[in-house]
């Protein structure tokens, strides 16, 4: 079974963050959808940043975050800042 520090852009810390508010595999993170992972991640710590909205869409894409499209990087810079 594919575990969540096998995807790229998810290490170790980041996802015993992800662990912490539910979603302990890849197949629960595509699940949930980006959105919604970092809106709880965002509840648990009000700190969580648009890197991390970046590394969870790179992860559920297969990318690393800094080769996401730029149209992808600008509907998520859009969300992140509607916060």
């Amino acid at each position: 079974m594919e575990k969540l520090t096998d995807l790229p852009n998810i290490g170790a810390v980041l996802a015993q963050r992800l662990c912490q508010v539910g979603i302990d595999t890849p197949e629960k993170l595509r699940e949930a959808g980006v959105q919604e992972t970092f809106l709880r991640l965002r509840e648990k710590d009000p700190g969580a940043c648009l890197h991390e909205l970046s590394a969870l869409q790179g992860a559920v894409l297969g990318v690393r975050k800094q080769d996401l499209p730029d149209e992808v990087k600008a509907g998520l810079r859009a969300f992140f800042k509607s916060l």
